[in-house]
């Protein structure tokens, strides 16, 4: 059998795909001919745009779909709103740092909700329609915080811990059926939001942009590189490839070594 990478006819659900990493996935799939549902929390008429013209781009299907991943019955109509879901990949997500004794108790709340709760709420709509397929692939975007710890990130070490142990339970339910469950995790990508960091970091440690970027951004990261939202989308890609038929239950760390230490 040729292996192929070809998801034509295919649909994916990518929760938190409006910017960063879940739009670079968006773009990937999207270009292995993947029809594509992307989400956010708002529903702005930029939204609808951005959907519109990523389906142009690739010759594909592309809506937007707003649901609030805080929310367990919003998380599940967003898969009952895309109506197919070969491809659900669980992207949504938040952060914030404080120490255990400081950190609030609602940001510990949304941080479970969005980076945890959310995947299992879409996992268990989505899996019915995977089977009716007979195909499905489940990837999760967790992190090196999922494998690993940072001091004054407890929800979302948590979180992640749990998203990596949630796709290992999936994967082992669906362990028969051509479905597959993994996790992919990243180290510091290069989105928006982190090269908007990168003038502040530059002013409080008095660096330059190169300095400040491998010194200080990147000092676990011993690749000292940042990944990129391309090379998120390639991984994902490979993981609904033929190739990827019987790696499941795992994770796929894209994260320049910093899991290696």
């Amino acid at each position: 059998m040729a292996i192929t990478t070809d998801l034509s006819g295919k649909t994916a659900v990518i929760t938190g795909s409006n910017s960063g990493i879940g739009l670079g996935i968006a773009h990937e799939l999207a270009r292995a001919g993947a029809d594509i549902v992307l989400n956010s929390f708002t529903d702005r008429a930029e939204d609808h745009a951005l959907a519109e013209s990523l389906g142009a781009a690739y010759g594909v299907s592309a809506r937007y779909i707003a649901a609030d991943m805080s929310k367990a019955a919003a998380c599940r109509d967003l898969i009952t709103q895309a109506g197919r879901c070969d491809i659900l990949i669980n992207n949504a997500g938040i952060q914030h740092v404080a120490p255990i004794p400081d950190f609030a108790p609602e940001k510990w709340d949304a941080i479970i909700a969005i980076n945890l709760s959310s995947a299992f709420h879409t996992t268990a709509a989505a899996l019915p329609l995977m089977r009716a397929a007979g195909w499905g692939r489940v990837i999760n975007i967790a992190s090196a915080h999922g494998l690993t710890a940072s001091p004054f990130k407890s929800a979302y070490v948590a979180a992640k811990h749990g998203i990596v142990g949630l796709t290992k339970v999936t994967a082992l339910e669906t362990a028969e059926e051509p479905i597959t469950a993994n996790a992919i995790c990243p180290g510091y990508v290069l989105t928006p939001l982190v090269e908007a960091q990168i003038p502040d970091q530059m002013k409080t440690h008095n660096m330059d942009r190169d300095t400040v970027v491998r010194e200080v951004m990147l000092a676990r990261q011993p690749s000292r590189d940042f990944a990129t939202v391309e090379q998120m989308g390639g991984t994902a890609v490979f993981l609904c490839s033929d190739a990827a038929a019987q790696i499941t239950g795992t994770t796929i760390s894209v994260d320049g070594g910093w899991t290696a230490l």
